[in-house]
């Protein structure tokens, strides 16, 4: 049971305890095993050799920083499978077959690169703003989910759906990409007591941490610093929030939240080393689970992609080089010719937003000063010691600032 919250315990009345998130693009990442075809785009010599280069800097990068994994690929550009070791022992088994989980996973590098991107390019808080875009956004956002994904109580008055999420969506997002320099994501993983990361975690710009995990009398290890923390319902409810969610996997929604809104973000804490045989928790007694092998290869991926930076026992050294990484203008290159690819909207475009609608209705208004809104962040974050954020997560998807016009 997650611990509870102190008395004295301070939320930001900007109900970061109320924004909510989307599971869009962790949806999208995660339909893994589509192989795109280069036949019928019009993809330039460029654009395929965009797509080579990426595709080769990123298996040599798994193969020099995976712990034993393998990237192996083909002739589509997009396909790369990443393979364990025969000797690895897999214990999960599909809840419906009952089969034990394989050793090789199949991503599409080209709907990573994509969806990524725009993460790091927009914002993950879902917002008013948002909302009044969606030709009935109030409708298709106020339902309650019950009974395994049965939707009842679709709203029909708008004046009573706005009144009832004015109470938990801010009007637009409170943060803007890249706002913050460094970052650290902690998992909640039990890897976390074999090396003593605490002071190293707390030299981050901000520190992400999810549900009810706690820092007293682990604070060696996970360290003290708390900038947000995202929670699913279970904890919600433990820590006496008020706001009931359907949410899941804080640990990838954190890890979104986090390239959305800083320069770097590394990570810790997720179990990502060979060797495991059973999930555990750092703060409590050890559970029955399986061996995180789909997510060890995708974390995998998100490295080699130039998204994160891995911290754990077997690479506990801050320093530490990730080798064979693909140059930020092959990733830019790549994200461009996967764009076309998949025949997203507005393809080829030099920014990776410049066709949502939201881009284009704030274009006719005043654009807002970024210049110093780092600045202003670092220093409410100086005046906020001591007090810990809670932006509430969502897995309801399209909550993202940014709304393709087709969609």
């Amino acid at each position: 049971m997650a611990p509870r919250a102190a008395p004295a315990l301070r939320v930001l009345p900007l109900a970061l305890a109320a924004a909510i998130f989307s599971g869009l693009t962790a949806i999208l990442i995660y339909l893994s095993g589509i192989s795109s075809s280069h036949g019928g785009a019009r993809l330039s010599e460029a654009d395929l050799a965009a797509l080579a280069a990426l595709r080769g800097s990123f298996s040599k990068c798994v193969d020099a920083n995976g712990l034993g994994l393998k990237a192996v690929t083909g002739e589509d550009y997009c396909r790369v499978v990443i393979q364990y070791p025969s000797d690895t022992v897999s214990k999960w088994r599909d809840p419906i077959t009952h089969k034990v989980e394989g050793l090789s996973f199949e991503f599409n590098l080209c709907e990573a690169v994509v969806s990524w991107e725009q993460v790091r390019n927009s914002t993950t808080v879902l917002t008013k703003e948002y909302i009044d875009a969606l030709p009935n956004g109030w409708e298709e956002y106020a339902w309650r989910r019950i009974n395994k994904g049965i939707l009842l109580n679709k709203c029909q008055n708008r004046s009573l759906c706005m009144e009832k999420l004015s109470l938990v969506l801010p009007e637009t997002s409170p943060y803007v990409p890249h706002q913050f320099g460094r970052c650290a994501v902690v998992g909640n993983s039990g890897d976390l007591l074999k090396t003593k990361f605490g002071d190293e975690i707390d030299s981050y710009d901000a520190v992400f941490r999810e549900n009810g995990a706690p820092t007293q009398n682990y604070t060696e290890y996970v360290g003290t610093k708390s900038t947000f923390r995202l929670l699913n319902r279970g904890s919600a409810k433990a820590l006496d929030k008020v706001v009931e969610l359907d949410a899941k996997g804080t640990g990838l929604k954190a890890l979104e939240f986090a390239l959305s809104i800083c320069d770097s973000v590394d990570m810790y804490g997720f179990t990502v080393d060979p060797g495991y045989k059973e999930w555990t928790r750092y703060f409590s007694e050890v559970r029955k689970g399986h061996t995180p092998l789909h997510g060890r290869a995708y974390y995998q991926m998100m490295e080699c992609l130039g998204l994160v930076k891995i911290h754990s026992p077997m690479r506990g050294d801050p320093g530490r080089t990730v080798k064979w990484l693909p140059t930020r203008a092959t990733i830019e290159a790549a994200r461009v010719a996967s764009e076309k690819l998949l025949k997203r909207p507005g393809a080829g475009s030099n920014s990776p937003l410049g066709t949502c609608t939201m881009i284009k209705k704030r274009r006719k208004g005043k654009e807002p000063n970024r210049s110093g809104l780092r600045d202003a962040a670092m220093k409410h974050l100086e005046d906020m010691k001591g007090a810990t954020r809670y932006p509430l997560e969502r897995n309801a998807g399209g909550g993202y600032l940014c709304m393709i016009n087709d969609r």
